[in-house]
């Protein structure tokens, strides 16, 4: 299931690309050369149309990460988080993490160690962790202390 583009902005400006990245479990890639994208998107209006709607999806993605580092602290992260991976895991008090700890420290900016202790620290809002189990007992006082945002947390604007 294509899950979005990759360094689709410099494709776009024939420009250095200025990320990497990892798969986060065995995936199909596939790659398409820059001066075919550039040529489809000059000739075919519906493909730059897709095209500018995926960048600015991209765009917008971006600038919520930036806002949830920058605008929360390591515990409201996490909370955060887990509201949103309990949402998609289809609601249910108990979930699994989508992988593995030490993966998830790095995406919410954080070493595994703070990672450790932010679980702790969201004990009282009725978090348990056991392994990669996660339960929400008191998803209302979990969303008290987190205040998700939509113009944060809300990925599919």
């Amino acid at each position: 299931r294509p899950i979005s583009t990759f360094i689709l902005a410099a494709t776009i400006k024939d420009a250095p690309y200025l990320m990497s990245a990892r798969t986060l479990e065995k995936s199909r890639i596939a790659l398409i050369p820059s001066q075919d994208v550039r040529a489809i998107f000059d000739a075919d209006g519906n493909f730059a149309r897709a095209i500018v709607t995926e960048l600015a999806q991209c765009y917008r993605s971006v600038i919520k990460a930036q806002k949830d580092l920058k605008l929360r602290t390591s515990l409201e992260r996490l909370a955060n988080y887990l509201l949103r991976q309990q949402r998609h895991a289809g609601g249910g008090a108990a979930f699994e993490l989508d992988f593995e700890k030490r993966r998830l420290a790095s995406v919410l900016g954080m070493t595994p160690e703070n990672l450790s202790r932010a679980f702790k620290g969201l004990q009282p809002y009725g978090v348990t962790v056991t392994g990669t189990r996660i339960t929400i007992d008191s998803q209302a006082d979990l969303e008290r202390f987190a205040r998700p945002n939509p113009l944060i947390d809300d990925f599919s604007t």
